[in-house]
């Protein structure tokens, strides 16, 4: 048996010399270092040997550029993952905010309100407008990063690839992109239910803000109207003409103004009640000014000069004297005709005169000021010209009135209120601290005499 396996042994030997000895070549295995390329030539020392062709050195190249362009890819991939993640979790947390509410209460103002404090998101404001604008830029934003994520980052590298040129990108796998559709299809129909949401609540609060100020608004002018009511009910004065204009200072802002203007006349009288001491000249118990002539109509007493009537701008000197410190009527009376005018203190007619600005109607829409001299309508008063004293019973006529009717005035044995303008109350208005007081003219003037 022995001698059989040595036998054998001799032929195999005898058959590998005879077989290299026909081919001439021997086969040698080096050992490859780890991670290396296999069929790559290597020394028994494990140094690479240079190939011999060009091409395969850019293969080579093209193989490490393709593993660092995968594990980027791997990087990103994780990033991503990470952010969907999160979104995820801020979603869950924003559903379970909106689950908190208690069950079977509608949404009413409490509830909304309570809910409106609490800042789910983290990063969401406070204000339902600026909610849905971040939430909506939001949205596109990640809608955005989405859809780069899946045409751009998400790509595998191609084999297919030529030498010296950059790797082609293929898509992603159908069933993964597929995924991220989805993903994003539940992500953009979650932000649009929360925007949703926001929207109704901001409408009902505006509707609930705009009720609220209409009932406020209903309520002050509830309250305005019982005010008036009160105050024409509950007046100071017995009667709407018992009362005085009082304009204790000689300055260029006491003054009082009568609501009412007056119309296009061609005559017209003027009575009132005048008390006064100033010196020199009581000043200006009344003036009327229209646009374009500030002078229409006006009596005036200043410096040393009598008191004048002014129309249209032309002058008429009057016989009056009031500024002993009494209670007097004045009546002024006059016509277009010819310019025609009288003058009356206390029921007695004291002078007459023609030719002042004859054949000149009296301009409508002017203003009535009490105490000051207008230098422009309604304003620009000098304090000289300025009336001191107290005033009362201002009335005017679009008419001459006869001698009877004003001598009634003048003892109080008639009341004619002014079918132009007439003394109440409501007609006049007072300015930089003029006052108006409680008077019944016919008592205080019998006790003064």
């Amino acid at each position: 048996m022995l001698t059989f396996v040595v036998g054998l042994l001799y032929l195999v030997s005898g058959r590998t010399v005879q077989s290299q000895g026909a081919t001439g070549s021997r086969f040698v295995c080096n050992a490859i270092p780890p991670g290396a390329e296999p069929g790559c030539g290597y020394d028994p020392s494990g140094i690479r040997l240079q190939s011999s062709s060009p091409g395969e050195d850019e293969l080579r190249n093209t193989i490490i550029v393709l593993r660092e362009t995968i594990l980027q890819q791997k990087e990103t991939l994780v990033i991503q993952q990470g952010t969907i993640k999160e979104l995820n979790s801020k979603l869950a947390r924003c559903e379970a905010a909106a689950d908190e509410s208690p069950p079977g209460r509608s949404r009413g103002q409490g509830s909304r309100r309570k809910e409106y404090g609490k800042n789910t998101m983290g990063d969401l404001p406070r204000d339902p407008g600026e909610s849905i604008d971040q939430l909506g830029k939001t949205m596109q934003s990640l809608k955005g990063r989405l859809e780069n994520l899946e045409q751009q980052s998400l790509r595998l590298p191609s084999t297919n690839v030529s030498a010296g040129s950059v790797s082609a990108l293929t898509p992603l796998p159908l069933e993964l992109r597929e995924l991220l559709r989805q993903r994003l299809g539940a992500l953009e129909t979650q932000l649009l239910r929360k925007v949703a949401d926001l929207e109704e609540e901001k409408s009902q609060l505006y509707n609930e803000t705009a009720a609220h100020r209409q009932r406020t608004e209903s309520a002050l002018n509830s309250l305005m109207e019982r005010i008036t009511e009160l105050e024409k009910s509950n007046n100071a004065f017995k009667s709407p003409e018992d009362f005085k204009v009082s304009l204790p200072l000689r300055t260029n802002y006491l003054y009082g103004r009568i609501k009412k203007s007056l119309p296009e006349m061609y005559a017209f009288t003027v009575c009132m009640w005048l008390k006064s001491s100033a010196s020199p000249g009581i000043g200006t118990p009344f003036s009327y000014g229209v646009p374009g002539q500030a002078n229409e109509i006006v009596l005036i007493e200043w410096g040393n000069n009598p008191i004048e009537l002014l129309v249209n701008d032309k002058v008429a000197q009057l016989p009056l004297s009031v500024s002993d410190g009494r209670w007097h009527h004045i009546c002024i009376t006059w016509t277009t005709r010819d310019g025609f005018w009288e003058a009356y203190q206390d029921g007695e007619r004291l002078g007459t005169g023609d030719n002042l600005a004859p054949w000149h109607p009296i301009k409508p829409g002017g203003v009535i000021i009490l105490g000051q001299e207008q230098d422009i309508v309604g304003g620009r008063f000098d304090a000289t010209q300025a009336f001191v004293g107290e005033l009362s019973q201002f009335n005017m006529w679009d008419r001459v009135l006869r001698p009877m009717d004003i001598v009634g005035l003048a003892n109080c044995s008639a009341y004619m209120p002014g079918n132009v303008v007439p003394w109440v109350d409501a007609n006049v208005e007072v300015f930089g601290g003029g006052s108006k007081a409680a008077l019944e003219i016919c008592e205080d003037r019998a006790s003064d005499s």
